[in-house]
């Protein structure tokens, strides 16, 4: 199953024109839409699509998306005038087709891109926070990335306090925490 997830995704380049543009209709309107990246961005690795539809955004546009005067997927992307932003109206900021140029800056739990001070990220956060600044304030930008790294160096510790707490426990020769007959559920069920 992990094998089948990766190569599904994996083997297809992004530049192939069918990765967003479905094969069988290529429909302009239908790419400019956020379930459209849902194909390969949902799942235990990649919860991209998770975030985005529980977060405020993506309730906005969930709640909107048949209303025309809201998110009309006709428009170019360089002219979308939408309520709320779509993973396309962020990543493929003006209509271009090179969605990494806009990536995010956080990567899987964050842990590699939360601020370090390294020069090539400055640039990167810039440019990540120029986006926010179509529709919010710089300062508001500004603030969700400060607050981002902060979670995510939070994230690290714990996620190395995990990892400790695990190895002690196979060093103690307790390498299976679960017990044999495990208490019942909630339901008094085993």
């Amino acid at each position: 199953g992990d094998t089948a997830g990766c190569t599904f995704c994996h083997t297809s380049p992004e530049e192939r024109c069918s990765t967003c543009h479905q094969r069988h209709q290529f429909n302009p309107a239908a790419a400019r839409k956020s379930e459209q990246c849902k194909t390969c961005h949902w799942g235990k690795d990649h919860r991209d699509w998770e975030a985005y539809d529980i977060s405020i955004h993506g309730t906005v546009y969930q709640v909107n998306k048949w209303d025309l005067t809201q998110f009309d997927m006709s428009k170019k992307l360089a002219g979308a005038d939408y309520v709320g932003p779509t993973c396309q109206y962020c990543h493929m900021r003006g209509g271009h087709h090179n969605v990494q140029r806009l990536s995010t800056v956080y990567t899987s739990m964050g842990m590699s891109n939360a601020d370090r001070g390294a020069p090539l990220w400055k640039e990167k956060r810039d440019t990540w926070a120029s986006v926010c600044d179509d529709c919010h304030s710089p300062r508001f930008a500004r603030e969700n990335l400060q607050a981002m790294d902060e979670a995510c160096k939070d994230a690290g510790l714990k996620y190395t306090e995990t990892f400790k707490v695990a190895e002690n426990l196979m060093l103690d020769g307790m390498g299976e925490p679960m017990p044999k007959d495990p208490a019942p559920d909630w339901s008094g069920q085993h």
